[in-house]
């Protein structure tokens, strides 16, 4: 039996702790080595056995969880997972926290409702298992001033007996990304120039957090960014990401490409799923895409990325080597679904290079 991932849970939330340890002690790859009302008495526990993964609230007494990432990071470096309410504020809180070294970001579990604290759980174990293969990096001070079913694509849109697309000037760029992709996405998009082709993407992300993380990339690109409404056209130089805990599909009008924004089921235990963007892309826009997986854990848009390359679209992997997690493109990979494997600095490149080729 392979070691248990140790997991120390800081949250200032007596109910809030009780809460996550029954809900990680249900999956059997993980151990909660313990808890911590503060990040004072967290840093004393770190002294005596160091975790494996950090689970950490933004708000609490004494210090503040961006603070005592802040020190982790400089100091010990430890796969951290922001686990928070994530409203209004705090959704830019939490943001900040990733650019500071967190791994992923997490919506506290929703009690009362079986469903929703079922999808929770889910999210959460996935999450801690994905930091725990991460890689964090120390943090100095110029960067701070700087299991459940699991179901397929099929749950939201079904496959089609063949992909059949004639090719059009208007070109797209379907991406997908999870842990790790927030920062590699602010690489990738900030390379494409104004008349890029337009981009369709999905990172992992919680409600709230997307329109956040929008907001920050549309003021560094040069290209436009927003969080993905219904309906909202897919135009050059334009970047829509799909809002957190909603499916995004492309969808095709004459010439002119769009996106639908609709609620389903978590796709290989997520919402949104890049399944769901790459199957709409590979029946949509077919030979007139360009497919992307990025940095991630799992194997979530594998098989919608073999789909669109065998609708005729050419199809990128981001490489082990700068990725924070080999994952998802290792799965798509192995599955015969990635035309190049590229580093994350040539991405965009890459990109650029194989739709106007198309």
């Amino acid at each position: 039996m392979s070691k248990r991932i140790k997991v120390l849970i800081v949250d200032d939330s007596a109910v809030v702790r009780q809460t996550l340890c029954e809900l990680l002690s249900l999956d059997p790859e993980i151990e909660v080595m313990g808890t911590a009302a503060d990040p004072f008495i967290a840093a004393e526990k770190i002294k005596e056995e160091v975790p494996d993964v950090l689970t950490l609230d933004v708000e609490m007494p004494r210090m503040d969880g961006i603070t005592f990432l802040q020190k982790i990071m400089s100091q010990h470096p430890i796969p951290v997972v922001i686990c928070s309410s994530l409203t209004g504020a705090g959704s830019e809180t939490a943001l900040r926290a990733i650019e500071y070294g967190a791994v992923e970001v997490v919506h506290k579990p929703q009690v009362g409702v079986r469903r929703f604290f079922e999808e929770s759980r889910i999210r959460l174990t996935d999450a801690i298992k994905a930091a725990s293969m991460a890689r964090p990096k120390r943090l100095n001070s110029m960067d701070i001033y700087r299991p459940a079913p699991k179901l397929t694509a099929d749950a939201v849109l079904s496959r089609p007996e063949k992909f059949s697309m004639v090719k059009t000037t208007e070109k797209i760029v379907a991406v997908g990304a999870s842990t790790g992709g927030t920062e590699a996405l602010k690489v990738l998009l900030e390379a494409m120039p104004p008349d890029c082709p337009g981009l369709a993407i999905v990172q992992h992300m919680p409600e709230h957090f997307t329109a956040a993380f929008a907001r920050r990339l549309n003021g560094l690109c040069a290209i436009e960014i927003k969080e993905a409404e219904d309906g909202d056209p897919i135009l050059r130089g334009r970047a829509l990401i799909a809002p957190g805990n909603r499916h995004m599909l492309l969808k095709r009008s004459g010439a002119r490409y769009y996106v639908e924004i609709k609620n389903g089921p978590l796709v290989c235990r997520h919402r949104p799923s890049v399944d769901v963007l790459f199957r709409s892309a590979a029946r949509y826009a077919g030979c007139n895409a360009v497919g992307v997986i990025m940095t991630g854990m799992g194997d979530d848009g594998a098989r919608g990325l073999l789909e669109m390359k065998e609708a005729g679209a050419f199809t990128i992997a981001q490489d082990e080597e700068s990725s924070v997690v080999f994952g998802m493109p290792k799965e798509a990979i192995k599955l015969g679904a990635v035309d190049k494997v590229a580093p994350l600095a040539s991405m965009a490149e890459t990109c650029l290079y194989e739709a106007a080729k198309k």
